[in-house]
């Protein structure tokens, strides 16, 4: 294999941000892995191609070529759909508009890609925080993104820092739900069915993004609509296909999860980091009990929020 040369995609999803412009030339200062070349897929989910200029700009200074792919809009899993339809390469990367890789993001991600042979390798999102931030935010850590792992595995994931192996047969064909673009969960849904159906997923610790944290996000009710919306689609995802008994018991356990949270936060009250921390934990099994009802996920995509 080292004697052959190896393709990676990166998918850059974008919807009106200018932060686009340091994402991708974070990317133009990757360390590419021996006998590997580079290719960057711009899906653009706007309704008029606003990214293309900044793409076009930047395009003489970025060394690895890039395809720029219009595919409105306001529908994230258009966009994601439209990253896995455009790869040509052995693997395709997934990273955020917002966020800045790290000078090794794809040779670490690689080299646990194929130690492992996953299907799909996960890396750390670490947030950047302004000083203006509040302080239990900074202290705690609340925006980062790493893995939840369960009796030893990884049983779903994210696209915000992830590298997929396009020749396994559980990410072949496989898409992001249309129904989930405007709401968000559509990537839990993806790696939820793919571990379900047998794959495998690892989590290559060292494969750092970073993503500075904007003032609009740098607030308790955006962390409580998003962990809120984790439960739900955590709750559908229980419910499809379960017997009316199995969802009464998930309710109720969540309930009582939720319960129990939410006192041990009131019990907090005084010390602002595990308060706040069991306040959101209680608040995500509040909406895992919304969608085991069967109420569907609030939109985050395709919003002024959205966008900012």
């Amino acid at each position: 294999m080292k004697d052959q040369t190896m393709q990676i995609d990166i998918g850059v999803c974008t919807y009106r941000r200018a932060s686009l412009d340091e994402a991708l030339l974070s990317l133009a200062m990757l360390a590419v892995p021996e006998n590997v070349k580079l290719r960057i897929i711009v899906a653009d989910n706007d309704q008029t191609r606003s990214a293309e200029g900044r793409v076009e700009a930047l395009r003489p200074t970025i060394p690895h070529p890039i395809a720029y792919v219009h595919c409105p809009a306001s529908n994230i899993s258009i966009a994601r759909n439209a990253c896995l339809e455009n790869a040509t390469g052995d693997y395709l990367a997934f990273i955020d508009d917002d966020e800045d890789a790290s000078e090794n993001w794809l040779v670490e991600l690689l080299h646990t890609a194929e130690k492992t042979r996953a299907d799909a390798v996960l890396g750390p999102v670490r947030s950047v925080y302004a000083q203006t931030a509040p302080a239990w935010m900074r202290e705690g850590d609340f925006h980062s993104t790493l893995p939840v792992w369960v009796d030893g595995e990884i049983r779903t994931g994210y696209t915000c820092n992830v590298l997929l192996r396009l020749s396994s047969g559980h990410v072949e064909g496989r898409r992001f739900n249309l129904a989930l673009g405007k709401t968000g969960g559509e990537d839990t849904e993806f790696f939820s069915y793919l571990h379900r159906e047998g794959g495998k997923i690892a989590f290559a610790p060292e494969a750092h993004v970073y993503e500075t944290v904007p003032e609009n996000r740098a607030d308790l009710s955006w962390l409580a609509k998003r962990r809120f919306r984790f439960g739900q689609t955590h709750g559908r995802l229980l419910q499809e296909n379960s017997k009316v008994l199995s969802r009464v018991k998930a309710i109720g356990i969540a309930a009582a999860k939720a319960a129990y949270c939410l006192g041990v936060a009131a019990l907090c009250i005084l010390v602002p980091v595990p308060r706040y921390r069991y306040a959101l934990r209680g608040t995500m099994h509040i909406g895992v009990v919304s969608g085991l009802l069967g109420v569907r996920e609030i939109r985050q995509y395709g919003t002024v929020e959205g966008a900012a």
